[in-house]
């Protein structure tokens, strides 16, 4: 079986499998020296972390585990955290904005915590990053920039940055405006004075012993740029890490493709391979605009997970990841329906439709077996006519449509009540609105109530569905069976989308579907 997922694997044009192949080639003899891949995700602790940073681990986890599929060598995935970085604004989304604007300029590990939890802003950020992190379930190795720089880690390719500062400056001065090339410099020391992570021009005295001469505050001062007394400027910090830990493979937004080329000429002249990687399309919220942690704007991880499980979010996360899609709560229900078609799929396919179904790498082809009796819309279209309901309440109904329906029989399920349940609460109930039928539906809803009585409580769902098409062909005529049905969803359920009705009217039970006709008729 494991021969056959790698032959599979190694023709599968999933993107996961197609990136790994990427590092195939990069190590055509086996392992490297460090006898491992490393992959690296990063992220920038000025804001609280959104729903972005959870995306590209979970992404890169998704190509590591399609290597650990196509090879034998080791893999690492660090998250590196560049909270060394000082404190450009403040942003909108925190409080104590007063404080921290007393901050601007210093290192974020420095910057107060506006919560008052942590000893420093980056470290709440940080600490939230690794809650966000660990709650999926993601193997990864946290790195400060702060503890890596004093440290001393990176400290050799420090000097290494020094040796090669020309080369350095020749790749960035191009790239930048006239102003900024007159006081551009790769290394930003750190005031010894105020603290602040200084802008300055610098002028390399030792490369050996680390040693750089700048101005700071009318003063000429000399000091070493090792163990924690500067950073460097952001494309190079980016390659510096890079030859410093030897990152095999790191992705990056769309909005970033600037950097990673400055990035990877500069991992060059440092003597290095840059990573391989791709650049993914942002996410957009419901105005189009880009996510942003500062902004706050968008939705937050809690949120996605408020209204829909992990797996509905990873499989949105999986689905194209080279076009830009809206992140909004609308489209929550219906990444749930996806996931858990594909699902039901999976188990049926031979390997190579496996590989390409996402569910395969959202669970790293461990996709549980539990399948789902019913659909997320449909349930939220239970939930809606019932109104203010109970999860007890909503395993009632059940009964009518799933047997033995209870949450140790269906646990995956009885997560769903809960999603549906606040989904509909928190966005649905707010917008129901049922309009009254014009007087062709009265005839048509009419002569459904007759049927449904007929039929009696016990009709399959089927059964009903069959009635419903008749009596619309009936009174609409089957080119126009969309607007019975639409007709159907807003005089009955008050949206302008809805189930199968064969379906709701089962699950909802026959009397109680009559007494809604009755109370749209009325």
């Amino acid at each position: 079986m494991a021969n056959d997922l790698r032959a599979a694997a190694l023709d599968s044009k999933a993107w996961p499998f197609e990136e790994a192949r990427k590092l195939l080639k990069r190590y055509p003899q086996g392992a490297p020296a460090k006898g491992h891949v490393l992959f690296e995700t990063g992220y920038g602790p000025s804001g609280l972390p959104h729903i972005g940073t959870f995306n590209e681990v979970l992404r890169t986890t998704m190509v590591q585990h399609a290597f650990e599929a196509l090879s034998d060598i080791p893999t690492r995935l660090i998250a590196f955290s560049d909270d060394m970085d000082g404190l450009r604004k403040v942003p909108d989304n925190v409080p104590n904005k007063a404080m921290l604007a007393e901050y601007l300029g210093k290192p974020l590990t420095k910057v107060p915590d506006p919560f008052e939890k942590y000893e420093s802003f980056a470290h709440h950020n940080n600490a939230m990053l690794r809650e966000f992190l660990d709650r999926y379930g993601f193997d990864y190795e946290f790195l400060s920039a702060t503890e890596q720089y004093g440290s001393g880690r990176f400290d050799e390719t420090l000097k290494s940055v020094l040796r090669h500062y020309q080369g350095i400056m020749d790749v960035m001065l191009p790239t930048l405006r006239k102003e900024r090339q007159a006081t551009y410099s790769p290394v930003l020391p750190i005031s010894p004075k105020s603290g602040i992570v200084l802008q300055v021009p610098v002028e390399v005295v030792d490369a050996d012993a680390g040693l750089v001469r700048f101005e700071d505050d009318g003063e000429i001062v000399t000091q070493s740029i090792l163990g924690g007394a500067a950073k460097l400027q952001w494309k190079v910090d980016w390659a510096m890490r890079w030859v410093a830990l030897g990152v095999d493979y790191e992705m990056a937004g769309k909005d970033l493709i600037d950097s990673v080329t400055q990035s990877g000429k500069i991992a060059r002249v440092l003597g290095a391979r840059p990573p391989e990687g791709f650049n993914y399309e942002m996410f957009l919220d419901e105005k189009g605009e880009k996510i942003s942690k500062s902004k706050g704007n968008g939705l937050s991880l809690e949120q996605w997970l408020t209204y829909g499980p992990e797996e509905s979010l990873a499989f949105y996360a999986y689905r194209e990841p080279k076009k830009a899609k809206s992140l909004h709560m609308g489209v929550i229900p219906r990444a749930v329906d996806d996931y858990w078609q594909f699902r039901a799929a999976w188990a049926g396919q031979p390997i190579e439709q496996r590989l390409g179904n996402p569910v395969h790498h959202i669970h790293n082809g461990q996709v549980p077996a539990e399948t789902l009796p019913i659909t997320f819309g449909l349930l939220l279209n239970l939930v809606g006519v019932l109104g203010d309901a109970d999860e007890a309440q909503v395993w009632g109904y059940l009964a009518n449509y799933v047997p033995d329906a209870n949450a140790e029989t269906y646990p995956e399920l009885a997560r769903l009540i809960g999603h549906a349940l606040a989904y509909h609460r928190d966005f649905v109930a707010p917008t129901l609105v049922r309009r009254k039928p014009d007087e062709r539906e009265m005839g048509a809803l009419t002569e459904l109530d007759a049927k449904l009585a007929a039929l009696g409580e016990d009709a399959d769902a089927e059964a009903i569905q069959n009635e419903v098409y008749e009596i619309g062909k009936a009174h609409f005529g089957k080119e126009a069976l969309r607007d019975w049905f639409k007709a159907l969803y807003e005089t009955l359920l008050g949206t302008s989308q809805g189930p199968r009705m064969g379906s709701f009217i089962k699950l909802y039970g026959v009397a109680n579907s009559r007494r809604l006709i009755g109370e749209a008729l009325a």
